[in-house]
């Protein structure tokens, strides 16, 4: 078998595993994919805690399935999928040969992020083909400086923005690289960066309107959640923990590579390294160490300047050069002794992460024996709510309120897809016409044995009880506690008013 045959099977049949076992197994989905699924109904240019591509994807997957939600699987495999595919483009690019580019491909595989969070289709997962496409695009833009290259890396950014944020720190790498080597500069002597960045700036118009018309409500709510340092130590201790959390997430990667030199080329890594004269440093090498390591450099930084813990999900995209990195400085597969013992730990790394997927599905209630969100009985919750509703008012469910879980599952599962009022704020739901929702009225919904809403429902409804509630298994043969479901019907006409903005 050819290296490129064996790339696409083992990147294909990987992320087919990735995307049917959970299609086949899981009950429902997790909270980030509902989340997803109940912004998506409203189709805005953006929404509470990211921009919007996220939702719009999900949403086209509920579309395209006649309303189904396992899209979301489907859709980090393909963002894996992708992934792979720029990361083996990558490889050949920077002068690996084919074999090589195949254990670039095979060792990012085995990193965390490309494993047990594959299920919940997020953000995160969806930056991985982003960065991966807009740093083999700039690759290529260096040798040949096209502008429909250049086009296609604006479009990309702008495709990565509307994801999330975090691709300023990609973007800004890209940029620092442009500005700190002589031979990058030149670009700038040419039409090519001036046109993706207008390519991304007019793309981005219609969400940065949306941003200006919301108050920045997606930048005001990732400065709300910001976990600032609480003391001195956490100026050393935030940085460190991130830093130490990304080197165990490569931990897979790590054991592929010692079972592939066996114990005795392990001692010796050092001194045959020496003896290999192919780890001079060249160009690729320097756009290689680059983009792997600068990115985390400047997250280490701001962490131990401002004190603030970052998200240790956060970097999942910022390692998809982490495999090509290893084959090239590591010299693999040349100095390993038993590349197929290599090969066999890579596939017995990803069956016990699929063995996980399916025990989280299958398994764990069992020994567990408490409320897990992917057991929620969403679908009889949301039937038996819209019935309730339609029984007292005679009319078809059209807004729900509550946390996210509890109104969220309802919009995704109850007849005609009621909007979600999140929270009952218009700033966190600016999707929200209160005169519609005054003429149709409002369900508020909330679990557990509390009489009374949440807190932050309660500013609007002081005086607020439930109105009913109902026990609900969840669904799982195992013993896992039931769940009370509570809810509050608000008529038309007396729906608390909420200031928008």
């Amino acid at each position: 078998m050819t290296a490129t045959r064996a790339a696409l099977v083992y990147a294909a049949g990987l992320s087919l595993l990735y995307a049917l076992v959970p299609t086949l197994t899981f009950p429902g989905p997790p909270l980030d994919v509902v989340e997803g699924f109940a912004w998506g109904r409203e189709l805005q240019l953006g929404y509470t805690k990211h921009p919007p591509m996220q939702a719009w994807l999900l949403e086209a997957t509920y579309r395209l399935t006649g309303g189904h939600y396992f899209g979301g699987y489907w859709l980090s495999a393909i963002s894996a999928a992708l992934g792979y595919l720029f990361i083996w483009k990558i490889s050949r690019r920077v002068g690996l040969d084919s074999w090589q580019a195949f254990w670039a491909v095979v060792l990012t595989s085995v990193t965390f992020y490309f494993t047990l969070p594959m299920p919940e289709f997020n953000p995160n997962i969806l930056q991985i083909p982003v960065w991966s496409a807009m740093i083999l695009l700039f690759l290529r833009v260096q040798e040949n400086s096209r502008l429909l290259d250049w086009l296609l890396l604006g479009a990309v950014a702008a495709f990565g923005l509307y994801t999330k944020y975090f691709v300023i720190l990609l973007i800004g790498t890209i940029g620092l690289y442009a500005l700190v080597f002589a031979d990058a500069r030149r670009l700038f002597r040419t039409p090519g960066p001036w046109l993706c960045a207008l390519t991304c700036a007019v793309l981005l118009v219609p969400h940065i309107l949306w941003l200006l018309q919301t108050d920045f409500l997606t930048i005001q709510y990732a400065a709300s959640r910001s976990k600032s340092a609480a003391s001195l130590f956490d100026y050393v201790f935030n940085p460190l923990n991130f830093l130490f959390a990304q080197i165990g997430n490569h931990a897979g990667l790590f054991l592929v590579i010692t079972a592939g030199l066996g114990w005795y080329q392990l001692k010796h890594l050092r001194a045959e390294l020496k003896k290999d004269d192919t780890c001079l440093v060249e160009h690729g090498d320097r756009f290689l160490l680059w983009f792997a390591f600068v990115p985390l450099i400047v997250v280490l930084l701001a962490s131990a300047l401002t004190g603030n813990e970052f998200e240790h999900m956060w970097g999942t995209p910022m390692f998809v050069l982490s495999g090509v990195v290893a084959v090239r400085f590591l010299s693999l597969p040349g100095l390993w002794p038993h590349p197929r013992r290599a090969l066999v730990a890579a596939i017995a790394i990803q069956a016990v992460f699929l063995t996980v997927i399916f025990g989280q599905a299958v398994l764990e209630p069992y020994w567990k024996k408490k409320q897990t969100r992917m057991h929620y009985p969403a679908k009889s919750v949301a039937e038996d709510l819209a019935a309730i509703w339609k029984e007292n008012q005679k009319t078809d469910l059209r807004y729900v309120a509550g946390d996210m879980w509890s109104a969220a599952n309802v919009t995704l599962h109850a007849p005609g897809r009621p909007s979600m009022f999140y929270l009952h704020s218009q700033t966190l739901s600016p999707w929200i016409d209160i005169e519609d929702v005054q003429k149709h009225g409002l369900m508020i919904v909330w679990r557990g044995d509390r009489e009374a809403p949440l807190n932050e429902l309660l500013r609007f409804y002081p005086d607020a009880i439930r109105q009913g509630s109902k026990t609900f298994r969840y669904q799982s043969a195992a013993d896992i506690p039931d769940v009370i479901v509570n809810w509050l019907i608000i008529p038309p006409g007396v729906v608390a008013e909420t200031p928008a903005g």
